[in-house]
């Protein structure tokens, strides 16, 4: 009797201990998701001097126009465009005329700002935008007016010019600095130039580094360019890394993040080929939301694992299935992953924004792009992972806590996100 006395005192002493011990878990998650919370907010809650944020990308598409002109059709984000021309010309009127237009939502008076001060628009473009033949300038001539166009929710304004050249040749070279880092604007501006002329068809990414592209350019050089674009974009993505992390965050084992991130490269590669060519489109109004809310869903995910099950959080199922030895909940969540992969794979085409028709360069183009994507993305794993498992290994509750801690954090910034961005704020 005493016997069983003391094993039963035993059991419930360590059911206690079980129970504080989750306690404690709870409590630091709690105070750690507090304390990232109220350290983000603030930056979150604080509106952009403009709608595009911190960074631009203009569009520019070139072709053969009429009597051996080059057409040019340039798209730049509205305000932006007034802003800074105004600022180049001392253009107070513009700037007067065209920020109450924009702050009004008025696509009528935005055009007509940009009709009645012309002079300005092409003046700001054709210094910072050009076309040359052999070292020697084209140059520009305005064809009708401006209009007003919109890229997920931006208002854009589309300006076609034509160029006329010196001498025809069979190959031109195109320059960009349009919106620099020195106006103060906005930072990193990118230019993505699809064309068609000279015998050739592609694409190319521009930026301060890399400000001017030949049509007669070999190939690897333009490939290098969306390598570059794509790695650029994770890095500069904070939603993709935070997804990233929540993903490293809740696997437990090397195989977990190698088959979560497979599951996702495969998803987001579908929908990214299939909307950038055009194939699928999807609003970015719907989609950018959703990829918040994989977010906080993919970090909530591994936060309510420690919730009910505490330091047991990382222990798989006694039951395995399939030749991928997991686990139900380790399927389930390979399952949502491929999910939200998908509706990545769209927010990484409506950043890239090219919608010419479909053409093998353009496809190895926009594997490149992809490539960097994915290059940048198992670099980060390949460095985080592993310092996880050994964090993990040698102080398992110190580990514990840190995931929970990350994934508390992330599931805030991706609910804040959500709410932001289905209102538009």
């Amino acid at each position: 009797m005493r016997g069983l006395a003391f094993t039963r005192a035993m059991q419930r002493a360590l059911a206690n201990r079980g129970s504080r011990m989750l306690g404690r878990i709870r409590r630091t998650v709690i105070v750690a998701a507090v304390g990232f919370a109220a350290a983000v907010v603030p930056f979150l809650g604080a509106e952009p001097a403009f709608a595009h944020g911190f960074s631009s990308t203009v569009y520019a598409k070139i072709a053969a126009g009429d009597e051996g002109h080059i057409r040019t059709t340039v798209e730049l984000e509205y305000d932006l465009l007034v802003v800074s021309a105004a600022d180049a010309t001392d253009d107070d009127p513009f700037f007067q005329a065209g920020t109450a237009a924009f702050e009004a939502g008025d696509t009528g008076a935005q055009a007509a700002a940009l009709k009645n001060h012309a002079s300005t628009v092409l003046g700001y473009v054709a210094d910072r935008f050009s076309v040359s033949a052999r070292s020697a300038a084209c140059q520009p001539t305005q064809v009708g007016d401006a209009t007003i166009g919109a890229r997920e929710g931006v208002p854009y304004a589309n300006l076609v010019l034509d160029w006329t050249c010196p001498e025809r040749v069979d190959a031109h070279e195109v320059r960009s600095g349009l919106f620099p880092d020195g106006e103060g604007y906005v930072k990193g501006t990118k230019t993505i130039v699809t064309y068609e002329i000279d015998g050739r068809s592609g694409s190319a990414a521009l930026d301060a580094a890399n400000p001017s592209f030949s049509t007669g350019q070999a190939w690897y050089q333009r490939f290098g360019e969306f390598f570059l674009l794509g790695a650029e974009h994770l890095l500069t993505g904070i939603d993709h890394i935070l997804f990233l992390l929540a993903l490293i965050a809740g696997s437990r084992r090397l195989r977990e993040i190698v088959l979560a991130a497979t599951s996702f490269t495969l998803a987001h590669s579908v929908t990214f080929m299939l909307a950038a060519l055009g194939l699928v489109e999807v609003p970015g109004a719907v989609v950018e939301p959703i990829i918040a809310l994989s977010i906080a869903v993919v970090a909530g995910w591994h936060l309510w694992g420690i919730w009910r099950r505490g330091e047991h959080a990382t222990d798989l199922e006694a039951t395995r299935r399939g030749h991928f030895s997991l686990d139900r909940a380790g399927w389930i969540r390979l399952g949502v992953v491929f999910g939200f992969g998908l509706v990545h794979g769209l927010g990484f085409a409506g950043a890239l924004g090219i919608d010419e028709a479909w053409s093998w360069t353009l496809l190895w183009s926009l594997l490149v792009f992809n490539i960097g994507i994915e290059v940048v993305q198992l670099t980060i794993i390949a460095v985080v992972f592993p310092l996880l498992l050994l964090l993990r290994r040698r102080a398992p509750k110190a580990g514990l806590w840190a995931t929970g801690a990350v994934s508390a954090g992330v599931s805030i910034m991706g609910l804040i996100w959500f709410v932001q961005r289905v209102s538009g704020s």
